[in-house]
């Protein structure tokens, strides 16, 4: 008796630059790229919001929206600010990300890592991979700012017969991934969550870059930090810092791309352990332990690591509310006006779980707004009923 082919197999992925079924919303997450397109209508984070089936499957429950803490950061057992005692060299942070996915190779606790190298003519086109050595994964240290089609390494999965794998990525691909995991014949998935909020195409990237950087050609990466400020790191590895409040946003209002202004998964609440910064000291990361999978992982680099609790300062209400109409027309202030801000609202504003609450607020209300406006048809089905919670607390413009 000959075994049945999975459906999946008999479908074939789409060209790079064709329409994918999520049309402008699509993330280019990857998985339209492979014979798992069959699964889309299910797997597409735009197509199919389901977050409480998958948060269940994943965590063994869905979050609780009456405790505020999860409400914002999802299903967790804990979170941590944390660094490493011996930062790696070159990498954006102090390289928690990269330690631990050497780590889970060494121990042979995976065969493979799913990571984004940069590719070799551009540093910030992204080029997944699956790493099988620790140099490999090294190399694709650095966030890449910009859409990655993670999952096309959904059929080399497959075709190399991996039976244990770590998956870095951030919230779209891994909704897309917990859709299929089970199609892929693995016997252990590990899930290393990135926080993510508005990624840019290339030519987007490229306009960010040249009405902010003094430098655009230079900048190796950036990052939009706790103190109000945007950080570029240059090649010499000097320091840029400009003041959120100074961005050019008449300008850049339509850079960001439509998949990330109706996306309601900042936190990677399908991951089993989250890294990023958001929640944590200047200096520091943020880590959240959702399940006994993100324990373990935890577990692996915690001699690695100093610690210390999360903290919550401030009160972000009043800034949000107040952030809200301004992006909505697109102020942009003078540059002496948007330090003198900055260094305000650094000193007497949100600072750790508050700052976190704060950047989540914002970005809810926006991307309400945005599907709202653009996707009225979606509103009521795509917006996660955690995120439609954080958003009433706001009062939102009429259109």
């Amino acid at each position: 008796m000959t075994a049945q082919i999975p459906a999946h197999k008999k479908a074939k992925g789409l060209p790079r630059g064709s329409v994918r079924p999520a049309k402008a919303l699509c993330s280019d997450c990857g998985l339209c790229d492979t014979h798992f397109i069959h699964y889309v209508k299910e797997a597409c984070a735009f197509l199919n919001q389901q977050f409480d089936k998958l948060e269940t499957k994943v965590h063994g429950r869905k979050r609780d929206l009456d405790q505020e803490q999860e409400m914002y950061f999802g299903v967790h057992q804990k979170m941590v600010a944390a660094r490493k005692t011996e930062p790696i060299e070159g990498a954006q942070w102090t390289g928690i990300v990269s330690s631990l996915a050497c780590k889970m190779l060494e121990e042979k606790l995976v065969e493979g890592v799913v990571c984004v190298q940069s590719s070799p003519d551009d540093r910030f086109q992204p080029m997944p991979i699956i790493a099988t050595t620790p140099e490999e994964i090294l190399a694709a240290r650095v966030n890449k700012p910009t859409l990655s089609p993670n999952l096309t390494i959904l059929e080399q999965i497959e075709q190399g017969e991996f039976k244990k794998l770590l998956v870095i990525g951030v919230g779209c691909q891994i909704q897309a991934l917990r859709a299929v995991q089970d199609k892929l014949g693995l016997e252990k998935l590990y899930v290393l969550g990135l926080p993510c909020v508005d990624n840019v195409t290339r030519a987007g990237l490229q306009k960010f870059l040249d009405t902010t950087s003094r430098s655009p050609e230079t900048v190796v990466y950036y990052e939009f930090m706790q103190d109000f400020k945007v950080h570029f790191k240059h090649e010499d590895g000097s320091t840029e810092t400009v003041p959120f409040f100074g961005l050019k946003t008449n300008q850049l209002k339509d850079v960001f791309a439509p998949s990330c202004m109706s996306c309601f998964d900042y936190t990677n609440g399908l991951a089993d352990l989250v890294v990023g910064y958001m929640g944590a000291p200047f200096g520091w990361q943020w880590m959240v332990v959702r399940n006994e999978t993100g324990q373990e992982m935890f577990d692996l680099v915690a001699d690695q690591i100093e610690t210390q609790p999360v903290s919550s300062k401030g009160d972000r209400r009043a800034a949000v509310q107040n952030s809200i109409p301004a992006y909505d027309k697109g102020v942009t202030l003078p540059m002496w006006a948007a330090k003198l801000m900055g260094i305000v609202i650094e000193k007497i504003g949100p600072k750790g779980l508050e700052y976190a609450k704060f950047s989540i607020d914002s970005h809810f209300t926006r991307n309400y707004l945005y599907t709202r406006r653009n996707y009225p048809g979606k509103l009521e089905a795509h917006v996660p009923e955690f995120a439609k919670k954080i958003v009433a607390q706001y009062e939102l413009p009429k259109d």
